[in-house]
């Protein structure tokens, strides 16, 4: 077999970052990202992108900070090269705060971050209804950025992007021949899997140039996170809410509950309302499948699943899927068995 097609289905983070990762590391394979909804237009782009994790009940700890930690070092490298600035990425330093002392005072990624160290008395008199608090330095990600710079990475690799709804991945057999689906909630209809569901995220994006530092709320419920155009100050987490629509009632509670955190944001302009739908699952589903139909095989990788923790995880496991990929394709690439008559 010469040339490897390979279709990835799906253009959030999750779905660009894996095609890009498989062009460099796999040679001798096409690569083509079909998704009906690309950048601006994904889950991705409402995301605040800050590399803080999410933790999965049915996905070991190992491999959760494996994908952290590869993710990180990926985007350390880019946030100290010249990059930096098209892709999106930088350092920001900032607090996560407790109403108490949690049971895990060192979380699994503490020495992944830049700093981590437990708040002092004088950090914590910035917050009189806090009692604990957590300081550390960690990358953010502008998915409004990064995004388009994968799509350029990938095009200049060679890949291609194409534009359009796929109902059933065997509408990809026989033109590829591996598939890698990153679809997200799309999973529910294309293989039937039940345990995706949506978590209704709504934030809002602010011009507040002053705000500097990231301010987190323990419960993962109401943070500040700013970035390089605005800041965005969250949250909503409702699950199984399919609406897309803003909720103006929702968006006075985000502001409100930020303001407590940060005063200053009284003063802050332009609230821009955005809603994204994070495809959550209690695992991440990242594994090979074998789908077969009428004695025709498709062979399929599946990355998905990462809710709201798929900028922290997402070049960690498109590593990993990419080394499923080579699987599939030493499978592929090693003859068939000849039969002894």
């Amino acid at each position: 077999m010469e040339t490897v097609r390979i279709a990835v289905v799906g253009a959030g983070v999750i779905g660009l970052s894996t095609a890009v990762c498989i062009s460099q590391m796999v040679p001798g394979c096409s690569i083509t990202v079909i998704s009906d909804k690309f950048s601006p237009d994904t889950t991705s782009n409402v995301a605040a992108g800050i590399l803080i994790p999410h933790t999965y009940p049915d996905t070991p700890v190992p491999a959760q900070k494996q994908w952290f930690t590869e993710t990180f070092q990926h985007l350390s490298t880019i946030a100290k090269s010249a990059e930096a600035a098209d892709a999106g990425v930088h350092l920001v330093s900032g607090w996560q705060v407790f109403r108490s002392v949690p049971t895990e005072e060192m979380p699994f990624w503490a020495d992944v971050v830049l700093g981590f160290r437990k708040m002092t008395q004088a950090e914590l008199k910035q917050f009189p209804q806090y009692e604990f608090g957590q300081a550390f330095t960690t990358l953010k990600c502008e998915t409004a950025a990064y995004l388009p710079w994968l799509e350029k990475r990938l095009k200049e690799s060679g890949g291609l992007l194409l534009t359009r709804r796929i109902e059933d991945l065997w509408e990809l057999q026989p033109s590829f021949d591996i598939v890698v689906n990153c679809s997200g909630l799309g999973s529910r209809q294309l293989v039937g899997d039940s345990m995706i569901s949506p978590v209704r995220g709504q934030v809002l994006q602010a011009q507040a140039p002053w705000v500097k530092n990231f301010i987190r709320d323990g419960s993962g419920l109401t943070y500040i996170y700013p970035g390089t155009s605005y800041v965005t100050l969250g949250g909503t987490r409702h699950k199984g809410d399919w609406n897309l629509s803003p909720d103006a009632e929702l968006s006075r509670e985000i502001f409100s509950r930020c303001c407590a955190l940060e005063p200053s944001l009284h003063r802050a302009r332009n609230l821009r309302e955005k809603v994204g739908l994070r495809p959550s699952r209690p695992g991440v589903r990242l594994q090979k499948e074998i789908l077969v139909r009428g004695g025709q095989r498709l062979l399929v990788v599946h990355n998905y699943g990462h809710g709201s923790g798929g900028i922290s995880v997402h070049w960690g496991s498109a590593l990993e899927a990419t080394r499923l990929v080579m699987d599939w394709i030493r499978t592929l690439r090693t003859p068939a068995p000849v039969s002894k008559l």
